[in-house]
């Protein structure tokens, strides 16, 4: 005679042991909620920490495009054209010593003027050093830091007949060599000698921070530079 099988079943959990589980359930799920709030959070601070620190560019400049770019603070070429000479520039250079105001100057150096403008609106000259300081000028918009650095190339030689002075900003170059493309240098005292042999695309006067501009040194940088069209 076969012998009857024992049923055996799984023994019920009892009440207080579901009601002991579903608080850590509810635990687990309100942990997950708070974590991906707190994502949220973080990514969204980021990005309106980005969208604060991008330069503010006016509704004039906003077709101003940059070549095509090959590598950090790298172009292929020159950039493409998109100011014009009648229009009223300024630039808020804003250091850490300091805001310095520079009346930009397109009816006499329309090219370099459309270059600085294009790199500034880009974020191009953010924290960049001051890298060489001399007692008659300072200069920067170097992205090596040494003086050998420039946007990938050189601007064309804008001569003028405006004179040097207290202020006065203009593109840096290798003596004998082409003008560079990124670095620009303001003078703060009257120029060595009898003043300027070469051209160096004098782009733009200072109009306000002067001061600050006397306090620059290699140990400062650029914060950011903001363009104003009026």
């Amino acid at each position: 005679m076969s012998q009857a099988r024992s049923s055996r079943r799984a023994a019920p959990i009892a009440p207080d042991e579901l009601e002991a589980d579903a608080p850590r359930g509810r635990q687990a799920w309100l942990a997950l909620l708070v974590m991906g709030v707190l994502v949220a959070v973080i990514v969204g601070t980021g990005l309106l920490i980005r969208h604060a620190l991008d330069p503010a560019v006016p509704s004039a400049l906003a077709n101003c495009r940059t070549s095509t770019q090959i590598a950090p603070h790298q172009f292929l070429g020159p950039q493409p054209m998109c100011i014009t000479a009648s229009q009223k520039l300024r630039a808020t250079v804003t250091t850490t010593q300091g805001d310095v105001v520079i009346q930009l100057h397109p009816e006499v150096a329309p090219v370099t003027v459309n270059n600085f403008v294009v790199l500034a609106t880009h974020g191009y000259y953010n924290n960049l050093t001051f890298w060489n300081s001399e007692s008659w000028e300072i200069q920067g918009g170097d992205p090596l830091g040494n003086g050998r650095g420039g946007p990938g190339y050189n601007l064309p030689d804008e001569p003028q007949g405006t004179p040097w002075g207290l202020g006065a900003v203009g593109m840096a170059r290798v003596p004998g060599g082409p003008i560079n493309g990124s670095q620009f240098f303001i003078e703060k005292a009257p120029w060595p000698g009898s003043g300027p042999t070469a051209v160096y695309n004098r782009f733009g006067t200072v109009i306000a921070g002067l001061e600050k501009v006397q306090l620059l040194s290699p140990s400062d940088s650029i914060v950011s530079i903001t363009i104003q069209v009026s």
